[in-house]
């Protein structure tokens, strides 16, 4: 934990506690505008490098001692191993269960019951569940989102539709789901129990995504669908690409079943 002696350093105002955050922002918003997605590539981890910098220096100017800073970095690192540990393992998981066939499973399977006029509901509702499971937006945005926005157009539903309901329901999951790195880390840094974080972000989560729900529906009574050959030509693509058996569906469930049980995340994603 942090010294004693802290107590003893010169008190931050507030203009020169945000010194760091401002320098971040400006920096990253530069580097995004010079270099695009290529930032990426390795220059947004040194501006972040360069924020830790001015902060320390900040620190310094403040009578912050060495090692005080080094102290609370590394208590800093201690409360959030948690959250790092998550994030490689939904990476782990998003690759094993795409191998594996669970989401190709996932998808071949709704397609069979979906039906045009309940798609964009439907989509949102698909999106929803699957992120929960994974933990991920990402994931089930870059896998099912984009396989559900090509079922869409062939059934002649506007793609800004259909990514309104993916990416609606991918991001209700993820903010709701345990496995969740994002939420992991909010509660970790907030101090607060992840269940007890989740609850009091449903407050405000439930009673929107039940509005989008409506939305959605009430979106469905303007599309004119057609177009299911290609839907039928796509599930025997997956058909024949994957080993498809309704067997698959244990893992999910097993996983949406600890997290119904409160079971730790890491465990959860573990038997993922």
């Amino acid at each position: 934990m942090v010294s004693e002696d802290l107590k003893t350093n010169k008190e931050l105002n507030i203009y020169e506690a945000l010194i760091p955050l401002v320098f971040l922002i400006i920096a990253l918003a530069t580097n995004v505008f010079i270099y695009g997605d290529d930032g990426l590539s390795g220059s947004n981890q040194f501006i972040l490098l360069l924020s830790g910098a001015v902060a320390a220096i900040v620190g310094f100017a403040n009578k912050v001692r060495y090692k005080e800073m080094i102290d609370a970095v590394a208590s800093n690192f201690k409360t959030t191993t948690g959250a790092f540990i998550i994030l490689l393992l939904v990476g782990a998981l998003t690759g094993t269960w795409l191998l594996s066939g669970i989401i190709p499973a996932m998808v071949y399977y709704g397609l069979l019951i979906l039906k045009p006029a309940i798609f964009l509901p439907a989509t949102l509702i698909i999106c929803i569940l699957i992120s929960l499971a994974t933990g991920s937006s990402w994931t089930t945005s870059a896998t099912v989102g984009i396989a559900l926005i090509g079922i869409g157009a062939a059934n002649g539903i506007p793609a800004g539709m259909t990514a309104g309901a993916v990416l609606s329901g991918a991001y209700f999951g993820d903010k709701m789901s345990p496995l969740s790195d994002t939420t992991n880390l909010a509660a970790v840094m907030a101090d607060a129990d992840l269940f007890t974080h989740i609850r009091y972000m449903s407050i405000t989560t439930i009673p929107s995504i039940s509005i989008a729900l409506i939305v959605f529906v009430m979106l469905s009574f303007t599309v004119d669908p057609n177009g299911a050959a290609d839907t039928a030509s796509l599930l025997i693509s997956i058909k024949e690409s994957f080993n498809i058996n309704p067997l698959l569906f244990l893992v999910p469930i097993a996983v949406i079943y600890m997290i119904i049980k409160k079971t730790k995340p890491i465990i959860a994603l573990l038997i993922g």
